[in-house]
């Protein structure tokens, strides 16, 4: 019986963790959203510095007030078409939790929409696409206005090799 309960409190607890504000913002015509707790800063697009023998989705690194931070587009790291960039488009820096502490990240989106609070009730969990697909990103699915808006775990993004080499690029 204990397990149980604990179990459920661990459930209500998941649920309510997904209640609060999000910064949402474009790709591809699709609305996402990020715990305001994890960003950090918005920026404009600036001069991104190339690294070589990094994947395709991580464009580089920036200097940020004499922070070297990497930026990875978030387009090419969710399989999307590269597009040009555009001037909505920005760099979203957020704060992920690294194998040695917690580190900055760029994230390259198409546009920023708008800060949204969202109650645990208008978020659905991620639907099941089979084994093959890993959706362990997704927080969950904000139901919104007849749309929806897919929350992410920004954490998770990328897995653990891809935020150790973030972390050496850094």
């Amino acid at each position: 019986m204990e397990s149980v309960t604990r179990t459920m409190d661990q459930a209500v607890k998941a649920i309510k963790d997904r209640e609060g504000k999000y910064l949402t913002f474009t790709l591809d015509n699709e609305e996402y959203g990020i715990s305001i707790l994890k960003i950090k800063e918005i920026i404009g697009m600036m001069s991104i510095t190339p690294v070589p023998r990094t994947p395709e989705f991580v464009k580089g690194v920036i200097n940020l007030r004499g922070k070297v931070i990497p930026v990875v587009d978030l387009r090419l790291r969710f399989g999307m078409e590269a597009i040009d960039y555009t001037e909505r488009t920005c760099i979203v820096v957020v704060e992920i939790a690294g194998q040695a502490g917690t580190i900055l990240m760029g994230c390259v989106v198409d546009s920023v929409s708008e800060v949204l609070n969202i109650k645990a009730e208008d978020v659905e969990d991620t639907p099941s696409f089979g084994a093959r697909l890993d959706t362990s990103f997704i927080l969950g699915m904000a139901k919104m206005e007849g749309g929806v808006k897919i929350l992410l775990e920004i954490d998770r993004v990328l897995n653990t090799e891809e935020t150790a080499l973030l972390e050496k690029v850094a």
